[in-house]
């Protein structure tokens, strides 16, 4: 009897059956206005991706032929070749001191200004140019003195004009050796009486010490300065050095060339290196050997990178073709595919502000991203 059931159901059971069936594959659709874990729609379709970029879950990124002109990617298989080892070592920029001069004040006392005014700094002057004058001011007692001084020196003075006028008016009659004694003993009176009274207006002239550009200026009008205080630095910006550090005792006689990271136009030539550690380091000097338009200022702290006489094989890319991975690994993007480009892991170092050196890490079969690298390390 219960078999019987099992094998012919009713009709009405057929029908729940079919409605529970319809239920549950209706369920399997999102309702209107439900949301994934991302905050994506999931009652409408996905959105196609017009442009097809897309990174892989290799890490890989798709660019489409045309995304990837409209990125202006370019690549390049770039050969093994041996290139100079390079260092890079921090320095800072100084004034040549057979091109550059302090002015400073011998004795001290207030400003005045000079013929064009005060300077300032960006100004160019010529050697010798008045800047300024200081004008010399005495303690008061020592001021008192010398007026005293001044004012006696002066009676003596008349006193002996007048004897001279006397003993010429009796020339014949008195020895001619006393009326030279007369006039020469007035003409040391004034000679001390304007040397008393030149000291007590003196003025001091500030004065370029050499021909260039004003770096650096403190003066102001009536303003007091000391003696020996640095009032005026003038430079001449086509004759700058670099002066780097380095631990290395031994970099100096291993150097070949050297240029200024990020500074196009901008070479060094190394003048020497010191005998003596300063602050635990090695000072090193270079020439600036500067293009047209380069500007730089004293005290600017600068990166030199220096070639050695050693070489190392690698392969020679653009700087622009090295980028940074989310991990801020050091990477290159190898094209591996028509529309496929691949982040590869390298090694590099710096061989100018242009150009570095891959030691490891590409081969020479590489198609490498040389323009365009950082636009596809951006895509997600």
């Amino acid at each position: 009897m219960k078999n019987m059931m099992f094998k012919n159901p009713a009709p009405g059971l057929l029908l729940l059956a079919s409605l529970v069936l319809s239920i549950g594959l209706t369920s399997v659709h999102a309702s209107p206005g439900a949301h994934g874990p991302n905050g994506e729609h999931l009652d409408q379709a996905t959105a196609p991706n017009t442009a097809g970029l897309a990174r892989l879950p290799d890490g890989s990124v798709n660019v489409p032929k045309l995304a990837q002109r409209r990125m202006g990617l370019r690549t390049i298989i770039a050969p093994e070749t041996d290139a100079s080892v390079t260092v890079q070592i921090p320095g800072r920029v100084i004034a040549d001191p057979n091109a550059s001069g302090q002015v400073q004040s011998a004795h001290g006392g207030r400003i005045e200004t000079g013929p064009k005014g005060l300077p300032v700094a960006g100004q160019a002057v010529r050697q010798g140019e008045v800047l300024a004058w200081v004008r010399h001011h005495a303690e008061p007692y020592a001021q008192a003195a010398q007026q005293a001084q001044r004012t006696e020196l002066r009676a003596a003075r008349e006193v002996a004009e007048q004897r001279v006028k006397r003993l010429e008016s009796l020339e014949g009659t008195v020895p001619r050796k006393d009326i030279e004694t007369a006039r020469i003993e007035a003409r040391s009176l004034a000679e001390r009486e304007r040397s008393i009274g030149a000291s007590l207006d003196a003025r001091e002239a500030l004065r370029a010490p050499v021909s260039g550009v004003i770096a650096r200026a403190d003066l102001k009008a009536g303003q007091i300065v000391e003696s020996r205080e640095v009032l005026v630095e003038v430079v001449d910006p086509a004759r700058m050095l670099v002066e780097a550090s380095t631990p290395n005792v031994q970099l100096g006689s291993q150097l070949d060339s050297a240029n200024l990271v990020g500074l196009d136009g901008v070479k060094l030539q190394l003048i020497g290196a010191a005998r003596a550690l300063r602050d635990g380091v090695l000072p090193l000097t270079f020439k600036v050997l500067t293009a047209d338009g380069a500007m730089l200022a004293v005290g600017q702290p600068v990166m030199v990178t220096a070639a050695l006489k050693t070489r190392r094989k690698g392969i020679v890319l653009p700087a622009e073709a090295i980028v940074r991975s989310p991990s801020n690994e050091t990477v290159v993007w190898i094209k591996s595919g028509s529309e496929r480009y691949v982040p590869q892991p390298v090694q590099v170092q710096p061989l100018d502000s242009h150009t570095v050196l891959v030691t490891q890490g590409l081969a020479a079969d590489n198609r490498v991203v040389v323009k365009g690298a950082a636009l596809v390390a951006q895509i997600r």
